[in-house]
């Protein structure tokens, strides 16, 4: 049969030749010059990589085919990178030194010299589509496998010629200096010989695995078409001069054997549906064709002549076979070749889409080098990516929106959770109760009053303590002076102690304005304790009314509404789900999407590429459109399921009685908000008042302490004038007069007229409190921390600083005292919640 005459009978194509460029020097002088030395020196490696594959590619084609496709693909993609980071062109600004030469594949005195890098690519397309070729070629096509590995060869090399006929061609060959070879019409022939070849593989497969022979005629059949398209771009210009003879003959005889072998396929199948007229015309039209092109098979290979005159033999045995039959049996009149409709096909095979397998995008070389044109597109299509998520983002938050106002309306999932007894609060209602109920508490409030009690009973006792050690110093100094008579001659306590006595007075006057704001609060702790009670229930819903269900049913259809609007909320919730992950794809699609890869390889319109790679979004925006589709419809229909829900069930009366419940709630924190800081303003001003009153005592002491160590030295002097040891007279410097004056006749001068000179080496009568170590002072354990800051964080300042004064006896320059009768200054920070004991009021909020 012909498939084994034929088995070694196709056609490979020679690579293109070159000569020798030197890429590595201009294209660092390019960077150099146009970025900087820096990155230059950083795409050192990638230029000695570029420079290794150029000089591969000269050298004779390696002795495996593969090794050299591998090559070749390599060195196309990094071109692809050279192209849009460096301009190869003639122009002073761009890569002028570099030049490539490559020679005709067939005429090999043809040669092209071009500053192009789209020669340079189509050159190395043509000679990968031509080591594909070779590849088929070079299959053992004896055998099934071997037909099939050789097949997808020819196809990889049709899709090589086809990619190099749709995106270089033209650019190569534009200028005076161009070869054939590379043409639109070369390129596109080669292609459909290609092709033909692939398919005349499967028709061989075909044949061996014993297949009908209609479809045999059929895949014969586009065989020849694929050789007759070849055909025709062989005798037509610019490639009818340009081939030897021998490629037109091969490719004329291929043609005419499978239009043969197709008729000879068909007339089969017409013969066994007794089609025998058109069998007769159809083996007629093949031998016809065959007899006709063995006239211009001169220098044909002999073993397609062969091929030729087997089928012929075949086509003619069947002939005489239908003609007989014909005759004797079916007495068909034959048509005519000319009305015959064109013979079926099937085609097997198509050119392999090269365009994954030449991407240059996830290539890493020359990386850091990105040209102005290519940020600007990415920052293009990066606000269009935006521009998308940003409108799709807007359209989800809306239906999510839409749907809380449109459940909140129709007061739901509230009144269907009521329904099982899964009352809800407000979410703001909630918090403010679980506020309350962290804080302790309504039931915790008593602690806070018996607080209050005992701060109140500790300040009672400081006071009390300090006015004690006034009195008692107060009453020695009467005791003595009683003794004395006019030799005790200091000045009296009361008239030293009535700045100190004031205060511990005003003192007295805010506790007992504090107790009645006390008893304000306790009195409002109970009037209110049943108001505020619903805040101790644990959990707070179960307070809220249940949604009760119909006393009287008569068809018993409640069960069967509330399922049926449930299970409608839950579609609801599912929808809400899937905007958020159909938000989250958004976000992650974005995050992945990275095409400056391919901006740096892309050499068409950046808009084209734009329109593609935004359509990745098409179908998370089509998902979209459905989800808010589908929510606006489940709303209708919730909606209408609710009036259903909401008549049965009397919703309107159980809305009436949940407010009043919530309102009830809202009253009580409220109240106890009020009560709490009220009582809080107690707390502070008892903590304050007692640091006060400690201050005041620390002083007391520190004053009663000055006036023992004043009696005593008192006493000394007064005894040595009575018994008469000091004989000397003299002026005292002291706060006292002589012992030798007579105190009824000599009054003592007064103090801006005394000598402050003094014989004795006494210490001072009264040292100021900041010069003596202070004794400390315990809090009571069950008050609160005393500490509290002032504005400022300054310490406090329990009285006003001293105004500048006349020198005064020892006995008046203490802190305590104050010539001019100023007011103190409140120890606590910010406007004091008790205010002076000649103004009404207090901390207590009416």
């Amino acid at each position: 049969m012909a498939s084994s005459s034929l088995s070694n009978l196709m056609l490979a194509i020679h690579e293109k030749k070159t000569n020798s460029v030197d890429l590595y020097r201009p294209l660092r002088n390019y960077v150099t010059f146009t970025y900087s030395e820096r990155e230059a020196q950083l795409i050192d490696d990638d230029l000695e990589t570029l420079k290794q594959l150029r000089s591969d590619l000269e050298r004779v084609p390696d002795p495996s085919p593969s090794a050299r496709r591998d090559l070749l693909i390599s060195y196309y993609k990094v071109l692809c990178l050279v192209e849009t980071r460096f301009p190869i062109s003639p122009d002073k600004d761009h890569v002028n030194a570099v030049s490539f030469l490559w020679y005709d594949a067939f005429k090999q005195k043809h040669k092209a010299t071009q500053q192009n890098i789209h020669l340079e690519k189509a050159a190395v397309l043509f000679n990968l589509g031509a080591t594909y070729s070779q590849i088929g070629l070079g299959h053992d096509r004896t055998t099934v496998d071997g037909r099939r590995q050789a097949s997808h060869a020819f196809i990889a090399a049709a899709g090589a010629f086809a990619y190099l006929k749709e995106n270089e061609s033209t650019k190569a060959t534009i200028g005076q200096s161009a070869t054939v070879d590379v043409s639109v019409e070369c390129v596109g022939m080669l292609e459909r010989l290609m092709l033909a070849q692939a398919q005349e593989c499967v028709f061989e497969n075909t044949i061996a695995k014993g297949s009908t022979p209609g479809v045999c005629a059929k895949i014969a059949r586009q065989v020849g078409i694929y050789y007759e398209e070849a055909l025709a771009a062989l005798i037509t210009s610019p490639l009818k001069d340009h081939f030897d003879k021998g490629w037109i003959s091969h490719v004329q005889l291929k043609a005419a054997l499978f239009y043969s072998e197709a008729c000879f396929r068909y007339g089969k199948e017409l013969h066994e549906k007794e089609e025998i007229a058109e069998e007769i015309a159809r083996l007629r039209s093949g031998a016809s064709r065959l007899a006709e092109a063995k006239k211009s098979s001169r220098g044909a290979p002999a073993q397609l002549i062969e091929a030729m005159n087997t089928l012929e033999s075949s086509i003619n045995a069947n002939l005489d076979r239908a003609v007989k039959e014909n005759d004797r049996v079916y007495l068909m009149r034959v048509p005519s070749p000319s009305s015959l409709s064109p013979l079926p096909t099937f085609s097997m095979v198509k050119p392999m889409n090269m365009t994954e397998i030449l991407d240059a995008s996830k290539e890493k070389m020359f990386a850091i080098l990105v040209p102005d044109s290519s940020a600007k597109a990415l920052s293009r299509y990066t606000e269009m990516v935006d521009d998308v998520i940003r409108t799709q983002a807007e359209r989800l938050q809306q239906a999510s929106e839409l749907t809380r106002v449109r459940l909140k309306e129709m007061d739901l999932p509230d009144s269907i959770l009521a329904v099982d007894g899964n009352s809800a609060l407000p979410v703001d209602l909630k918090e403010d109760v679980e506020a309350v109920q962290i804080s302790g508490g309504p039931a915790g409030l008593e602690a806070e009053l018996q607080q209050l009690r005992d701060l109140k009973r500790v300040n009672q006792e400081l006071l009390v303590h300090t006015e004690e050690l006034l009195q008692k110093e107060a009453t020695e100094d009467s005791q003595f002076r009683s003794q004395f008579g006019t030799r005790w001659t200091r000045p009296q306590s009361s008239t030293l102690t009535k700045n100190l006595q004031d205060r511990l007075n005003r003192f007295a006057a805010n506790l007992k304005q504090a107790g009645e704001s006390d008893v304000k609060i306790e009195r409002s702790v109970r009037d209110n304790s049943a108001l505020m009670s619903i805040l101790d229930r644990r959990p707070i819903e179960s307070a809220v009314p249940t949604l009760a269900r119909p006393i009287m049913s008569l068809d018993a259809t409640e069960d069967a509404i509330v399922g049926t609007l449930k299970q409608s909320l839950r579609q609801l919730e599912n929808l809400g789900a899937q905007r958020a992950g159909l938000e989250d794809m958004l976000k992650e699609m974005k995050r992945k999407d990275d095409i400056l890869p391919k901006l740096m390889t892309i050499t068409g319109s950046y808009e084209d590429m734009f329109r593609k790679e935004i359509s990745k979004y098409d179908h998370i925006c089509e998902d979209i459109s459905q989800n808010i589709e589908v929510q606006e419809q489940l709303l209708m229909q919730i909606q209408a399921q609710n009036e259903e829900f909401s008549t049965l069930f009397n919703l309107e009366d159980y809305k009436a009685s949940k407010e009043k419940c919530y309102k009830q709630i809202q009253a009580a924190i409220m109240k106890y908000r009020e009560i709490k800081e009220n009582i809080n303003e107690g707390l502070k001003f008892y903590v304050t008042l007692q640091d006060a009153i400690t201050n005041v005592k620390q002083q007391c002491s520190d004053f009663v302490m000055t006036r023992s160590i004043q009696c005593r030295e008192m006493i000394e002097d007064v005894q040595r004038q009575m018994s008469g040891l000091s004989f000397q007279d003299h002026r005292s410097s002291g706060p006292y007069p002589s012992v030798h004056q007579p105190a009824a006749s000599s009054p003592p001068p007064p103090p801006e007229t005394q000598n402050p000179s003094h014989p004795h080496p006494h210490a001072p009568y009264y040292r100021p409190p900041e010069q003596m170590s202070r004794p400390g002072y315990t809090i009571p354990p069950y008050g609160p921390p005393p500490p509290y800051h002032t504005p400022h964080g300054q310490a406090p300042q329990p009285y006003p600083p001293q105004a500048q004064q006349q020198p005064h006896p020892s006995w008046q320059q203490g802190s305590y005292y104050d010539p001019q009768g100023q007011q103190p200054r409140p120890p606590y920070p910010g406007q004091s919640p008790y205010p002076p004991p000649h103004q009404g009021g207090g901390y207590y909020r009416q």
